[in-house]
């Protein structure tokens, strides 16, 4: 049983980052007063276990730097709160599936060292449960990938959740790309391949036929990025009613992002920020879906996949040409077996919202046949 509430934790996830990698997220950006004890606590801890980071690397270069990946990744792709930790859970129970877990996500440095150390301390003050969702949280569990990019190499829009004031800036250099340098898509590259191996050795070590699977929001801004580097790699899309998504998103960053910054912005300018984030990543994700390989992307609203998860899975197995389905069938249809009585959050739009994503998102509602309200 985790020790502490999310609400209650006195350091943010850049613990586990490098101390380069700290000191470039932390420059120059404003730490409000009554954040300076947790960001001075996350600052000493970081520098403390920075001091071992050079164990992992020893080991990283002599055992996984040159050897290749049996396959490329699979990716489930998707702005925040449209289904993707569901979808994410249900493959991650074909055994062939690696994944990056909740504790690598935030000692990445300290996987292939340190981990027998550090995880668990990480099972006794991990909270059980994600603040706004209940869902369950475990150090080995399968987790997106972004904090544990973001505590590799600061090419990351995650640094919104530490300083949500420049969660704009954020968005365009490093959600979108847009205004990224080549040094800095060189960064994310190599140390996004790193990421996988080590999650693979991790997860699943001598495992024939392993394949990396990923579930992570911003990559739905980097398509053509991620087919630079693996491209015969799987995608999966997933998009939800609109709506819904905005509901979920305004309490999920605001009751998520509290615990974890080190300055505020208002509700209003969150909800701003979430309306313009979602704009820039469905519009790139449009206009990089081309450079995905024909046969390599399945696309599905989330409703459409949760009224009938076994079958719609196989069927992306099927189209996408993922080996392995009859063997992983059992564990998927355990698991989807056991969520049948989870009760999720239900959302009411009220006319300011309707009005907000009707201004923001409306061509979206009607591309992908939502009904406007």
């Amino acid at each position: 049983m985790g020790l502490l509430k999310f609400s209650k934790l006195p350091a943010n996830t850049l613990v586990g980052a490098d101390w380069k990698t700290f000191r470039s997220v932390v420059s120059g950006r404003y730490v409000a007063p009554d954040k300076r004890v947790k960001y001075t606590f996350t600052k000493c801890v970081c520098r403390l276990l920075s001091i071992f980071v050079p164990l992992q690397e020893r080991r990283y270069r002599k055992l996984l730097a040159d050897k290749p990946l049996q396959h490329d990744p699979v990716f489930i792709l998707g702005h925040w709160r449209s289904g993707t930790t569901y979808v994410h859970n249900i493959f991650a129970h074909d055994p062939r599936f690696g994944y990056t877990t909740t504790y690598q996500t935030v000692f990445p440095h300290y996987m292939m060292a340190m981990q027998w150390l550090l995880k668990p301390f990480a099972r006794l003050l991990m909270p059980n449960h994600r603040p706004t969702d209940r869902m369950e949280l475990k150090p080995d569990m399968p987790q997106e990938e972004e904090f544990a990019l973001l505590n590799t190499c600061p090419v990351s829009y995650y640094q919104f959740w530490f300083y949500p004031r420049n969660m704009k800036e954020y968005c365009d250099r490093f959600l979108t790309m847009r205004q990224a340098t080549e040094e800095e898509i060189a960064d994310f590259k190599e140390k996004f391949m790193k990421l996988v191996k080590i999650s693979m050795w991790n997860t699943r070590p001598g495992i024939r036929d392993a394949q990396y699977l990923s579930k992570n929001p911003p990559h739905t801004g980097k398509v053509k990025t991620l087919v630079e580097m693996f491209p015969n790699a799987k995608f999966i899309y997933l998009i939800r009613n609109p709506y819904t998504v905005f509901e979920s998103s305004r309490s999920f960053f605001t009751q998520t992002i509290a615990p974890l910054q080190f300055n505020a912005i208002s509700p209003e300018e969150m909800e701003q920020n979430i309306l313009y984030a979602y704009r820039e990543l469905y519009d790139v994700y449009q206009q990089q879906r081309k450079y995905i390989p024909e046969g390599n992307l399945f696309e599905v609203k989330f409703e459409d996949f949760e009224e009938n998860p076994l079958e719609t899975t196989q069927r992306i197995y099927r189209q996408l040409n993922i080996p392995g389905w009859e063997e992983a069938r059992p564990a998927i249809e355990a698991y989807i077996g056991g969520k049948k009585g989870y009760r999720k959050n239900q959302y009411r739009y009220d006319p300011r919202t309707v009005s907000m994503v009707n201004g923001a998102w409306g061509d979206i509602l009607d591309a992908w046949g939502y009904e406007r309200l």
